[in-house]
């Protein structure tokens, strides 16, 4: 990506190589989520807890009118 740059071999050299440290920890955040998201994509959703009904449908509403004098 900066090949032949050498203020960002300098900041390397003196900071280390902050964008491949923090695309790794993205990939092992990113792997972590996935296996414990495995249950829920292997049951199709969330289900309810035993004994309590399920939620109801989402339905649309209206949103809340912004503060402040009202223009028609």
């Amino acid at each position: 990506m900066f090949q032949d740059s050498p203020i960002y071999d300098r900041l390397i050299a003196e900071r280390g190589d902050i964008p491949t440290q923090v695309r790794r920890e993205a990939e092992r955040v990113s792997r972590e989520v996935e296996f414990a998201m495995q249950p829920l994509l292997q049951s199709g959703g969330l289900a309810p807890a035993p004994g309590r009904p399920a939620p109801p449908a989402p339905t649309w509403q209206r949103g809340a009118l912004p503060p402040g004098p009202q223009q028609l």
